[in-house]
């Protein structure tokens, strides 16, 4: 099989896992979009180098995340958004409460927006992605010590956050 057929394979593949890992960094969905555009390419030009026999999705997920954090530091990013005109919400009937279960994703992602970007990059990989603290301490190219720590504070502001939240609303 030729590289580039490989190569489209392999995005029809991960595609949507490394969406939705960019949109969980990042914590919008059209920012995702462009995150994972951009990572995309700067995969594809390193395509060659990639070890496909090895784990080519841990690779993407590094080069996903360095991307979103490195987008979130440029100024004209720091704007913020007045609505949330998201397409991917869940439809009517997919479950039985729905209005419950909007509202538990909708708390989650307010919390996982509190976090400082490497917390949250750490608290995604960790507990969305399921990888070990090395696995998470390679892609952010740190220390074991500073996930562990990161992941910790990012699940105690997590936590916070939330019962914040829940006050507030039996206060109304």
């Amino acid at each position: 099989m030729d590289r580039d057929q490989e190569y489209v394979e392999f995005v029809a593949a991960a595609g949507g896992a490394l969406r939705r890992t960019a949109f969980l960094v990042c914590g919008d969905w059209h920012r995702a979009d462009d995150v994972v555009q951009e990572s995309l390419v700067k995969l594809y030009r390193s395509w060659t180098k990639v070890d496909r026999q090895g784990n080519p999705l841990a690779y993407a997920r590094r080069i996903v995340v360095n991307t979103a954090l490195d987008s979130g530091r440029r100024s004209w990013r720091r704007e913020v958004p007045t609505a949330d005109l998201s397409t991917d919400r869940v439809r009517p009937g997919d479950h039985a409460d729905l209005a419950g279960d909007q509202a538990e994703r909708d708390e989650l992602l307010t919390a996982l927006g509190s976090l400082a970007p490497r917390q949250r990059a750490c608290v995604v990989l960790r507990y969305y992605e399921d990888l070990s603290v090395e696995q998470t301490a390679a892609i952010l190219g740190c220390s074991a010590g500073t996930v562990r720590s990161q992941s910790a504070r990012g699940l105690e502001t997590l936590r916070n956050a939330i019962d914040r939240n829940r006050q507030i609303g039996r206060t109304r």
